[in-house]
This record gives C-alpha cells, structure tokens and sequence, in this order.
C-alpha cells in the first residue's frame, strides 16, 4: 500500500471499540492483589474501555488452572451485569484432544460471563491452513460468540502470525466475531483490514501492535497491553478521534512514546514495564510481576518516570 493509498484508507471520526488486557498485579511478599486487580478492572470498565483478562498481560501462560479460575470470579464480580469482558483460553502444553481442550475452558469462560479469546499452541503450527480453520470450526460450534489470536512469536513462543490462507477461512466462521491480530508489522495488518473490509465488513480486527497504535485510524480496533497502563487516556483518545479533536494527535504520540519505550526487546518484558509504571502513579502496590516473567533493568523506573510527567501523571 503506498502512502497516498494508506492516507486515504483513513476512517475519519471513526467509533472505535477498544480492550485493555489488564495487567495481574502482585503484592509486595509475591502474592497476587486481588483488591488492585479488581480496582483496575473498575478502573478500565469506567473509563469506558473493554476488559481482557488472563492474557499475555495476565500472565495466562504461567497461572495455574485454579488461579485462572480466579480470575474469572473476580472478572464477573466486578464488571458482571455492566458490560462484557474477554478472556484468554490457554492450552499449551497439556495432553489431550485439542478441541476438548479448549470447549472445556471456553465453557468456563462464559459460565463466568465472559468472551473466550484462542490462544494458539504450538501444537498446530505445522499444520496446513485447511487443517487449522477445520480445528477452529469444531472449537467454535455452538458457542454464540469468540475471539480468535495472532500472537506473534516475539511475545511467546506458542504464538503464531497465520498464513492469509488461514486468516481468510477463519473470518467465514460465523461464531468468531473478530481477531486480535499482534504481529507488530503494519503491513500485514493492513492486509488483514483490506480482506476482512472485502469477505465481512462486521468482522473485528483488534490490532495488538503496541508499537502503532495509530492502526485504529485505518479501521483496525485494539485489544492492547500497553491501554492497560492508562485506560482513561485511551478513552480520552478514542473521544478526540470521534470527535475531529486536534488534540487526539498529541495524546497519540505522548502514549506511543510509552509504548515504544515498554515494547521493546525483549518484548515479553513489557508486563514489568507495565507494573513499574502503575506502581509509579499509585495503581499499583508493587513493581513485581510473575516470578517467571521477564524483567526489566533497575534503572527502568527512571526513564518510565519521564513517561509518567509527559502523560499528565503525578508522580
């Protein structure tokens, strides 16, 4: 797409629909807050945005089943009856039939009230496009509504970015309402847009690019860790678009400046970055994460610091 192609693509005054996949946060001794949890979640649902929850931000890859489950309680007493939330089903590395594997989580998703999103397992990584849509037809059948997962490997390992055979078959499958798609490459999403507006115009593309948040301008819609670190000024964001608003551009950048900043490599040490920066404004009751998460250098909270004045934060 050239420049010229990308600047028309853009939807101006568009609505958008955006989720924060909300960060698990950990008490000083290591164990999880559930009170700061349940606060962000208020926090996010008020400001207006969707909730995520168990998943990458959530550390979904390194909670046991019973800690998912809580999660979930949590989700459904504190957002349950005032708007939907999603949540990660996780299946990568456990035995079993795949298809079993992923119904048994999906029903407890939404027995707690929420939307299952797929997460991928390496499992199906060799697989041929027909294969891996036939796999997500079965998972999918009879569930009212689900959210499928391109998560590139740069986050973890079972992630993969689908070959476009692959993406095509999944947007006819009636039961999947849209796709987070996190490859950090604008170009495939913008390719991901181009089909999805050709087959089904009300198929969702959440762009998980933290990198470019500015993909909602081209119609993409946005399930981000980097909205968990402030949702109402993603909220605010979103507003100014609506709205024509100059001051949507300025707000962009100050939040991309943040997210260049927490993506960078190693990626998968954004969570840290993310916890440093919500204990720095009082969201948080520690700068920890999971013990097995990746971790940032001791001067991080310095230049996040810098991150939180330019956003308008007290510190």
């Amino acid at each position: 797409m050239s420049i010229q192609d990308r600047h028309q693509a853009k939807r101006l005054q568009r609505q958008t629909m955006g989720y924060a996949a909300c960060l698990l946060p950990f008490e000083q001794n290591g164990s999880i807050s559930e009170a700061y949890f349940c606060a962000a979640l208020e926090r996010t649902t008020e400001a207006g945005l969707g909730c995520a929850v168990n998943m990458d931000t959530g550390y979904a890859n390194y909670l046991t089943a019973a800690e998912r489950t809580r999660v979930l309680e949590l989700a459904n007493q504190t957002i349950g009856g005032k708007r939907d939330f999603i949540a990660g089903a996780f299946v990568e590395g456990l035995e079993g039939d795949l298809v079993e594997l992923y119904r048994s989580q999906m029903d407890e998703i939404v027995a707690h009230g929420g939307t299952p999103i797929l997460f991928q397992t390496t499992r199906f990584h060799a697989w041929e496009p027909a294969r891996v849509v036939e796999l997500y037809e079965q998972v999918c059948d009879g569930y009212e509504s689900v959210i499928a997962f391109e998560l590139g490997s740069m986050f973890a390992p079972n992630g993969m970015i689908f070959h476009e055979e692959t993406f095509a078959g999944l947007i006819r499958i009636p039961q999947l309402k849209g796709i987070k798609h996190s490859s950090l490459d604008r170009g495939i999403e913008l390719q991901r847009l181009a089909l999805r507006d050709r087959e089904r115009p009300d198929f969702r593309i959440f762009t998980g690019n933290d990198l470019a948040i500015d993909m909602t301008e081209y119609g993409s819609d946005y399930l981000l860790g980097l909205a968990a670190f402030c949702p109402e000024l993603f909220a605010l964001r979103d507003q100014y678009w609506l709205a024509g608003d100059v001051r949507y551009a300025a707000l962009t950048d100050a939040i991309q400046h943040l997210g260049n900043i927490a993506f960078r490599q190693p990626v998968p040490a954004y969570k840290h970055s993310c916890a440093i920066f919500q204990h720095l404004i009082g969201r948080c009751p520690s700068p920890l994460t999971h013990p097995r998460s990746a971790k940032r250098p001791d001067w991080e909270a310095g230049i996040l610091a810098d991150c939180v004045s330019r956003l308008g934060y007290p510190s």
